[in-house]
């Protein structure tokens, strides 16, 4: 879905305040349900989650920091819902075999790194991913989910865009209202810069709570100087196209699509349309591209990007000291 406009209005705007009751209503079941004990697990279980609905860069700081887990010699599982999908689970995510409309965008990516579960019932993926061999659960989302115990919950903000106007929803972006779900978190992820993210990261320093500062980084390519139509459904499209342009590619035009949108021929011939001018070609990211139907796939370029931690030390003590305790 798009967030609408209102929700970074602030709680006064008329659209926030009528919907005020039902994300008070909302927001209370949400919390009551985090509150509840989970399944703990011989091995530790760190989950990546926000604050709020919609992305903030959960699935590259979930690779980001399975590549952490393993360069300090513990081989890390990834455990997703598989939003999107159709397959319940729990199922091995094999990107050679399947695509994501049976088991998500998200998988698919994650899993050219590490095994990757996907799995509706947590508990049951959790233990098919000690059955493929895990020391360590890294969760692709589910801070709201209670069904297992984690040993470190990482909140991902983007500092562009914040928290918006800190209602749940549907009066807001908040999944339950703040001061609930701080207690289940034990560090903050800041993704990129702006003046949005500032209020949680001064609550999260206020808690005593490690910030982690990040940056989602493109991978240069060739793509500098080229033409190009670019299109996106994710979270939030006008960063893609932002990254677009920090690399030189020069944009002929952009489309948005609603995040896990899932791509139809019909949409890429329209796209190829857009785009069928002399030298430009089209460009999505990468968690896009795996939802574009096959037959299309070899005309769609790739902007690759990866999370970069300002001080990697500071999430390397957090997580070697959670080893360290297990």
């Amino acid at each position: 879905m798009r967030p609408p406009a209102f929700w970074s209005a602030g709680p006064d705007h008329p659209a926030a305040r009528l919907l005020a009751p039902l994300g008070r209503a909302y927001g209370a079941l949400t919390a009551a349900r985090m509150d509840r004990p989970g399944e703990r697990l011989p091995c530790p279980v760190l989950c990546v989650g926000n604050f709020t609905l919609g992305g903030a860069g959960k699935t590259p700081t979930a690779l980001a920091l399975a590549a952490l887990l393993a360069g300090m010699g513990t081989r890390p599982a990834f455990l997703s819902r598989g939003y999107g999908g159709r397959l319940a689970g729990p199922v091995v995510v094999d990107p050679r075999r399947h695509g994501a409309a049976e088991v998500g965008d998200e998988p698919l990516l994650l899993a050219r790194a590490h095994p990757t579960i996907v799995a509706r019932d947590r508990p049951a993926g959790a233990r098919a991913c000690l059955a493929a061999g895990a020391g360590a659960i890294v969760m692709d989302d589910g801070l709201q989910n209670p069904s297992l115990a984690k040993d470190l919950a990482l909140a991902v903000v983007d500092a562009e865009a914040g928290l918006g106007n800190g209602l749940p929803f549907p009066a807001g972006p908040l999944r339950a209202p703040l001061d609930r779900q701080w207690r289940h978190v034990g560090g903050l992820v800041l993704v990129g810069d702006g003046a949005a993210g500032a209020a949680a990261a001064q609550e999260a320093e206020r808690r005593g709570l490690p910030v982690h500062r990040a940056a989602l980084v493109p991978a240069q390519g060739d793509l500098a100087g080229r033409r190009v139509f670019a299109f996106a459904g994710i979270g939030r499209p006008e960063k893609f196209f932002a990254s677009l342009r920090a690399i030189g590619a020069e944009i002929e035009g952009t489309r948005e699509f609603p995040d896990h949108h899932p791509y139809c021929a019909a949409d890429l011939a329209a796209l190829a349309a857009a785009a069928e001018r002399p030298g430009v070609e089209l460009v999505t990211t990468e968690k896009d591209a795996v939802r574009v139907p096959s037959e299309f796939r070899s005309r769609v370029r790739t902007l690759p990007v990866a999370l970069r931690f300002a001080d990697p030390e500071s999430l390397h003590r957090q997580v070697g000291a959670l080893l360290g305790a297990r």
